[in-house]
């Protein structure tokens, strides 16, 4: 009997310290989003931006988002390049730790794309952000951004340096 319960009691205490890690991963401290925003779209525009300030409490990149207001949400980034401002999509974009990383018209940002309606000043757009920590694993921060109008006190880039029509994309396929 004493030998079972040995067996039971060495089962209990391994399955204690898988649960224990596991909560562990899920519990890593999660990035602090600041001053997250959505530009107002215009009725038939289908694609706009999202901004914000990310703080990620360790090395970690942002690889991905989600939305239910855009059936596509990327990740892209404006650069000057041979005098021209082109807009690209990345696979993902470092958040070294510690330091704010910017996301904000003319930079990084996030495309929300194929819109279905217009999103309107007022209005707030539910964002997921999925980030992967140096080890692989990922988790996902979950924000509420306000739609803002583009004007100078929302802190934005003039319309045209960031395409509300879709501008820079030319030969990227959605």
């Amino acid at each position: 009997m004493k030998t079972t319960q040995r067996i039971a009691t060495s089962s209990l205490l391994a399955l204690s310290a898988i649960v224990s890690f596991a909560a562990h991963g899920q519990n890593a401290p999660a990035p602090t989003v600041q001053d997250a925003w959505v530009r107002a779209t215009v009725p038939q525009q289908k694609a706009t931006g999202a901004f914000m300030k990310i703080t990620a409490p360790q090395p970690m990149k942002l690889v991905g988002v989600r939305t239910p207001v855009a059936p596509i949400a990327e990740i892209h980034e404006m650069k000057l390049q041979d005098n021209v401002m082109k807009m690209r999509p990345v696979d993902g974009l470092d958040l070294p730790a510690g330091k704010p990383v910017e996301l904000k018209p003319g930079g990084y940002h996030v495309m929300l794309m194929d819109l279905p309606k217009a999103v309107k000043a007022g209005d707030t757009v539910p964002l997921q952000l999925v980030l992967e920590g140096t080890d692989g694993k990922r988790q996902t921060v979950d924000i509420q951004a306000p739609v803002r109008a583009v004007n100078a006190s929302a802190g934005s880039a003039p319309a045209a340096a960031h395409g509300g029509a879709h501008d820079g994309h030319g030969d990227h396929k959605h």
